[in-house]
């Protein structure tokens, strides 16, 4: 027995098949030993976490304008917050490798391989409605004044900020769209609008932030008088005559009230996130059935095109029977789609700017934040 085991590894040694199948085996075991000191983690941070943003972001986008068109049929709003996202990974292989070699007059060798493997997703993601005390604090309380301007002084145009967040300005109202009370605006609210894009423009108005003994904070809006052309000069004395200022002071007290108590004080209404939005509802265009069959309210802007000379559209919500093709952001809705044209950069432009208001105005902790969590093995 032991004579004929040394004989077949002879002919192993010997035979040209016996040899492919030697180094088959080797190539093999090394290409396991490889995959097996390999992790599939690293690979997979790319991926997880461009895949899982774009998908999060895109969400958050149409759960919002569909919101927007729930309030322009008077439904109820409904924000689902992505609390957090668990995806567990799990590859399994297995190789299978037979040879024989049998020695005799046909000297007839075999081998015979096999593979297998299994790759598993398993995604568990946790939404949360955002109700009670969290939508109330998210979407109700007022945006503060202070963050108006600082968003101006980051670069925002004052033309896109204003008009979306304030409701009025030291007693200057802007339009209203929707409701009982639909209202085309002062035109000294949006005189004041170009007045403070253009110092915004020429660096002229600034905002600061001081703190007193007792650690409270003011806000100042600080406009230079001096080392300015008489052009800016000129536009400065025309915005504090709109606003009623003192046009012999560089700083006024920045509070959120509907009018000033004095010549020193700039007193800005603001809305809350869901005020903005139901304006915007107000500027959602509506199929004629729907508004002839009393599915929603006419506002300023379903009236005819003669009339629509002195409304102000800020945002355009187009709508279709059919999907559109080239859209920033569409959602379907009572068997039409309503969206926004990827080439309409100014609404992109405020709807991004609405995105943003929500991360600002978000007043809970890390804990509130989405979580991914992705063990993989």
């Amino acid at each position: 027995m032991m004579k004929q085991r040394r004989e077949i590894r002879t002919s192993l040694n010997c035979s040209p098949k016996a040899m492919l199948i030697h180094r088959t085996l080797i190539l093999l075991l090394t290409c396991v030993f490889v995959i097996s000191c390999t992790h599939i983690g690293p690979s997979t941070v790319k991926r997880d976490r461009f895949d899982y943003n774009k998908a999060v972001a895109n969400s958050w986008k149409d759960q919002t304008l569909l919101n927007i068109v729930k309030l322009r049929y008077a439904d109820m709003p409904l924000f689902m917050e992505v609390a957090s996202i668990v995806s567990g990974y799990t590859v399994e292989g297995t190789v299978n490798l037979g040879g024989t070699a049998v020695e005799g007059a046909a000297n007839l060798d075999s081998l015979s391989l096999g593979a297998a493997g299994k790759y598993t997703d398993r995604p568990t993601i946790t939404y949360a409605p955002m109700t009670g005390s969290t939508f109330n604090k998210s979407f109700m309380t007022p945006i503060p004044p202070s963050t108006v301007l600082f968003m101006m002084q980051a670069g925002w145009p004052a033309d896109t900020v204003l008009p979306i967040v304030l409701e009025a300005i030291n007693g200057l109202s802007a339009q209203n769209s929707v409701g009982s009370t639909q209202s085309e605006g002062d035109e000294g609210y949006y005189r004041i609008i170009e007045l403070f894009k253009a110092l915004q423009h020429s660096s002229a108005a600034r905002m600061r932030v001081v703190t007193d003994a007792a650690g409270k904070e003011t806000t100042l809006f600080v406009v230079r008088r001096r080392n300015v052309t008489p052009e800016i000069l000129a536009l400065e004395e025309e915005l504090a005559g709109l606003l009623g200022l003192s046009d012999s002071v560089d700083e006024y007290n920045v509070v959120f009230a509907e009018v000033a108590r004095d010549d020193t004080e700039l007193a800005m209404l603001t809305r809350s996130v869901l005020s903005i939005m139901v304006e915007f509802a107000g500027q959602v265009d509506v199929p004629e059935q729907h508004l002839t069959e009393g599915r929603a309210l006419r506002s300023l802007f379903d009236v005819s095109s003669g009339e629509q000379n002195s409304v102000r559209r800020i945002i355009s919500i187009k709508n279709s029977v059919e999907k559109p093709e080239d859209a920033f952001v569409a959602v379907s809705y009572k068997d039409y789609w309503f969206w926004i044209d990827d080439r309409d950069f100014q609404s992109k432009r405020v709807f991004s700017y609405l995105m943003l208001l929500f991360s600002i105005t978000e007043t809970g902790g890390r804990e509130g934040l989405p979580l991914v969590t992705i063990p993989a093995g």
